[in-house]
């Protein structure tokens, strides 16, 4: 991902794994706020409690992390 400030630019690798993990395709993410409703929506999607959804949106939420740069340096 490539940020400046609140905007941002996903990579092409980003773009795959956000829809590996999702099944849907990251269109008009511009701003970190757009990335998170796109997550908001995915994982609304995919609601519940069993393992599996628990492990999809941690999931999410670690990719999330990883375009922001967490757990680098």
């Amino acid at each position: 991902m490539i940020r400046l400030g609140n905007h941002i630019r996903l990579t092409s690798t980003d773009i795959e794994r956000f829809a590996k993990i999702t099944g849907f395709h990251p269109e008009h993410v511009n701003t970190l706020d757009d990335l998170d409703a796109y997550i908001a929506r995915c994982k609304q999607y995919y609601w519940g409690v069993s393992y599996e959804t628990r492990f999809l949106h941690w999931l999410m939420d670690r990719e999330r992390s990883r375009c922001m740069g967490a757990g680098r340096g």
